[in-house]
C-alpha cells in the first residue's frame, strides 16, 4: 500500500483510504462497462444509478423527507453566495451573521441583490467566538449563517431560531455531517464537497421544496435557478460525474462505519485530544477560538513566535504531517480534522507538538 500522509489541509482535504481504494478499483472499468465513471454518459443507466444513490444517501444520513430537494451542482459554495439571494429574495432584507472570512464574502454578494442587515458579528473580537442571542427580522427574506469557520476555528453549537416564516440558510462546507443535528430546521444547506464530503468540483445543496418555487421564473437565468436543477434531479446539464461518484462512495463508507453518530464520536475524540494538548502546554500553544465556540473541524492556534511556528510546520512535514500552516491572512497554525481524518493522524500531531515543545523551550 502506498505511503499516506496525514493531510490537515482545510481543503481539498483528506478522504477515507477505503474510498480512494474503491475508486481506484473501478477507475478503468466501472461495473463491467469497460469505461471509467468519468467516461460514462450522464444519461446512461449505470451513471443514473450512481447519481440517484448519491442523492438517496444524503437523505438517509440527514433524515430528510421528500419535502427537501438534494442537488449536486458545479461552481463551488462561493457560487451559492449569489444564488441564495437570487433564489430567495422577496423584497425583505437579506440578513446575515458575520463570523469570519466566508460569511464576509457571502455578505458582499448579498449586497448586489438587496438591502443587507448584519444582525450579529464577532469581528470586533477577531472572530474568536460565535455571537449569542441572535435576532432576525420578521420580514427578512432569509437568515444566513456560516456554520463553521475554517480560518478562525469557530463553530455554531446553538443554532439561531429565526421567525417561522424566515428560512435559516447555512453554509456547511466545512462541518457537513460532523455531528448529529436536526437538519430539518434549515430551509437551505449548502456545502462545497472538498472539505467534508468528497473531492473538489461539486457542491451539494439541500433546499426545502417550497423555497425552490420562490425564484422569479421569468427574470432569472436558467442555470442560476435551483428549480432548474431540482426539476431534473441535477441532470439538466452534464453533472460533475466523477466528484459525485466519490461523494457516493464516501457516503456509503460513512454508513458502513455507523453513520453520523459514529462520525461524531470520532470527531469529538479527535478535537478533545488536540484541544487538551493545547490547554495543557502552559501557554506554549495558544488557541484562537474561545472555548465555547471551538470548532470540531478546524483547530487554530499559535506558538510563541512566528519563527517557531515555521519550524514546527517544517518538522511536521518531515513526519508526514502536512497542511498545518494557518490561513495566509491570519498566520499561526491550523489543523483541519474533518470527518475523514483518522484518530491516528491527530494522535501523531499531538505527539509531534509535545516533542517540539520539549526540544524548543522559550
Amino acid at each position: 500500500m502506498a505511503k499516506r500522509a496525514f493531510n490537515f489541509y482545510a481543503g481539498p482535504a483528506t478522504l477515507p483510504t477505503k474510498v480512494l481504494e474503491r475508486a481506484q478499483e473501478s477507475m478503468l472499468d466501472y461495473n463491467g462497462t469497460g469505461m471509467s465513471v468519468m467516461e460514462l454518459s450522464h444519461r446512461s443507466k449505470d451513471y443514473d444509478a450512481i447519481h440517484m444513490d448519491a442523492i438517496a444517501l444524503v437523505r438517509e444520513h440527514m433524515g430528510l423527507g421528500d419535502d427537501y430537494k438534494v442537488l449536486y451542482v458545479g461552481g463551488g459554495a462561493s457560487s451559492q453566495f449569489y444564488m441564495i439571494p437570487t433564489n430567495l429574495k422577496n423584497g425583505g432584507p437579506l440578513e446575515y451573521v458575520n463570523t469570519g472570512v466566508w460569511s464576509t464574502k457571502a455578505i458582499k454578494e448579498g449586497k448586489l441583490f438587496g438591502d443587507v442587515n448584519v444582525v450579529a458579528s464577532s469581528e470586533e473580537n477577531k472572530f474568536k467566538h460565535i455571537p449569542k442571542d441572535i435576532q432576525f427580522s420578521d420580514n427578512a427574506a432569509y437568515a444566513h449563517i456560516t456554520g463553521n469557520n475554517t480560518i478562525y476555528g469557530t463553530e455554531f453549537f446553538d443554532w439561531p431560531k429565526p421567525p417561522s416564516n424566515v428560512p435559516l440558510v447555512c453554509d456547511m462546507s466545512s462541518h457537513l455531517m460532523d455531528r448529529k443535528i436536526d437538519f430539518k430546521q434549515f430551509g437551505v444547506i449548502y456545502a462545497g464537497a472538498q472539505k467534508n464530503l468528497g473531492p473538489a468540483g461539486v457542491t451539494m445543496i439541500v433546499v426545502r421544496e417550497d423555497l425552490v418555487e420562490r425564484v422569479d421564473q421569468e427574470k432569472t437565468p436558467t442555470m442560476m435557478k435551483w428549480k432548474t436543477h431540482a426539476d431534473k434531479d441535477s441532470l439538466f446539464n452534464t453533472p460533475p460525474a466523477w466528484p459525485i461518484y466519490i461523494c457516493k462512495l464516501a457516503l456509503e463508507y460513512m454508513k458502513e462505519i455507523g453513520g453520523i453518530e459514529e462520525v461524531e464520536r470520532r470527531n469529538r475524540e479527535k478535537a478533545n485530544m488536540l484541544y487538551n494538548a493545547i490547554d495543557a502546554s502552559d501557554g506554549y500553544y495558544v488557541g484562537h477560538a474561545e472555548k465555547d465556540s471551538r470548532s470540531l473541524m478546524n483547530v487554530t492556534f499559535n506558538l510563541p513566535t512566528p519563527e517557531l511556528e515555521a519550524k514546527c510546520i517544517a518538522e511536521g512535514v518531515a513526519k508526514g504531517l502536512v497542511g498545518i500552516k494557518g490561513y495566509r491572512t491570519v498566520g499561526g497554525m491550523r489543523a483541519s480534522i474533518y470527518n475523514a481524518m483518522p484518530v491516528e493522524g491527530v494522535r501523531a500531531l499531538v505527539e509531534h507538538m509535545a516533542e517540539f515543545k520539549d526540544n524548543n523551550p522559550v
